[in-house]
């Protein structure tokens, strides 16, 4: 399995890495994240589908493809747009199906799906689009690596104490703690690195790293709650070693919602 990790982690980082550098003038990372957000949106609603529950699974890949672009088109004025018409016309598309059985608790799942997935992509999307946004992104990114890198490691080596048995048993207090320092260590290259500098400071690094590594592993118990209920081990076999796109993105989504809010609240 490590061996399949790291072979994944190979192709997958460089790949990323030359979508977020070469971003200009024609958008790669946003080409990037639609993909993977729309196969991630694919496994969401295939795992709810074999919940029994019928989910609105091309209205809900059509609205998560829209709310990762949107972004490029006026990020403030769509959102409320995209978010009514997504509650509206999922409404009116129910209302209109054959099927009735479960027809509420199925839309209710589309509506996370595209919440989930297309909502909170977008923001690593609009994290691109600011000044200074392919480092910002960078860190985002690889903040995240390393918090799950250490975590990993950490847990494996020292770990004894259950962090959220019922959840994933195998995350331990001692992972999550390794998982901080891991980004905390990231976040300061982007202090000492020239090409890669933030204006962030020691302290600003200590707090994003903090940040980023938490609510990335609390991202990360989420999408393991959701797979405990679905009653699936990984969400897809896209990656080998990793599981499915939407393994991948759990924790990078919620750390690209910290460091966006971080850049507009303390850094503009």
């Amino acid at each position: 399995m490590l061996k399949k990790r790291v072979i994944t982690a190979l192709w997958g980082i460089p790949l990323l890495i030359a979508a977020v550098w070469f971003s200009e003038p024609l958008p790669w990372f946003t080409v990037l994240a639609a993909i993977a957000g729309v196969a991630a949106a694919i496994e969401f609603y295939r795992m709810v589908d074999a919940s029994r529950v019928p989910p609105l699974t091309v209205f809900g890949l059509v609205w998560v493809l829209l709310f990762i672009i949107s972004p490029h088109f006026g990020y403030d004025f769509l959102v409320p747009l995209l978010l009514t018409s997504a509650l509206v016309l999922s409404l009116i598309w129910l209302v209109l199906r054959r099927q009735r059985e479960a027809a509420f608790i199925g839309w209710a799942w589309t509506m996370a799906g595209i919440l989930y997935i297309g909502w909170l992509l977008s923001y690593l999307v609009a994290l691109r689009g600011l000044d200074d946004g392919r480092n910002w992104l960078l860190l985002a990114l690889f903040a995240t690596v390393g918090s799950d890198t250490a975590a990993f490691f950490v847990g494996r080596a020292l770990g004894r104490h259950r962090l959220a048995p019922q959840i994933s048993p195998g995350k331990t207090w001692e992972g999550f703690i390794g998982g901080i320092l891991g980004a905390i260590v990231i976040c300061l290259l982007f202090i000492l690195i020239p090409a890669l500098r933030l204006p962030i400071g020691y302290g600003g690094a200590i707090i994003l790293g903090l940040l980023v590594s938490i609510m990335g592993q609390l991202g990360d118990l989420v999408e393991s709650l959701l797979k405990r209920n679905m009653g699936v081990k990984d969400s897809g076999r896209l990656m080998p070693g990793h599981g499915g796109i939407l393994d991948r993105m759990d924790s990078v989504v919620f750390a690209g919602i910290v460091v966006y809010y971080y850049v507009i609240w303390v850094v503009a």
